[in-house]
């Protein structure tokens, strides 16, 4: 039951400021002027990223550890019920976008708080950050795009049952899932 209340609020913190990032900073950034922004992403970004980073990191270590403790409870038979598989894709789709926070997202965020401190600072942009900028914001969007059915398989996965037929496969299901992903 905590290990559910952690994933839970680590999930709001992290999808939260994700949909901040996407929705409200990125739309702000295009209206103020560059110095103001330089500082906005000295001062305020950082001290969001950590939360949208650890808020990732919560939500996907918790979510792993639950997986486990429910795949043991159900044995073999964890891939043939309708929990297994809904649980498995957003858990997939769950995985991908935390990846994208840590192995994209934050590198290039690094670059581009780097630049403004050296702005601010009187020295020159890092000429990468305006190469990283639209790397990171592609990954953060395409995070937005993937969170909308990532909801739906974690609700789904207690609420909507699956009439499972016999010999069903499900490594089928899941290489069918990761290939349209």
């Amino acid at each position: 039951m905590i290990l559910r209340w952690i994933h839970f609020f680590a999930g709001v913190a992290w999808i939260g400021l994700l949909y901040y990032f996407n929705f409200v900073q990125g739309e702000f950034f295009k209206e103020i002027d560059a110095p103001v922004k330089n500082q906005a992403f000295s001062k305020l970004v950082p001290k969001a990223l950590w939360w949208f980073r650890w808020g990732a990191m919560g939500t996907f270590l918790s979510g792993v550890a639950m997986l486990i403790f429910a795949a043991k409870d159900l044995g073999g038979d964890f891939m043939r019920t309708s929990y297994g598989i809904y649980i498995s894709i957003g858990g997939l789709m769950g995985t991908l976008m935390f990846l994208n926070v840590w192995l994209i997202i934050w590198p290039k965020q690094q670059i581009m708080i780097a630049s403004a401190n050296s702005v601010i600072g009187g020295g020159a942009a890092d000429p990468r950050a305006a190469i990283v900028a639209p790397q990171a914001a592609l990954a953060s969007r395409t995070n937005v795009l993937f969170s909308i059915p990532l909801l739906f398989f974690m609700g789904a996965c207690r609420h909507l049952s699956l009439n499972i037929p016999e010999g069903f496969s499900p490594g089928l299901v899941m290489g069918v899932t990761t290939l349209l992903i």
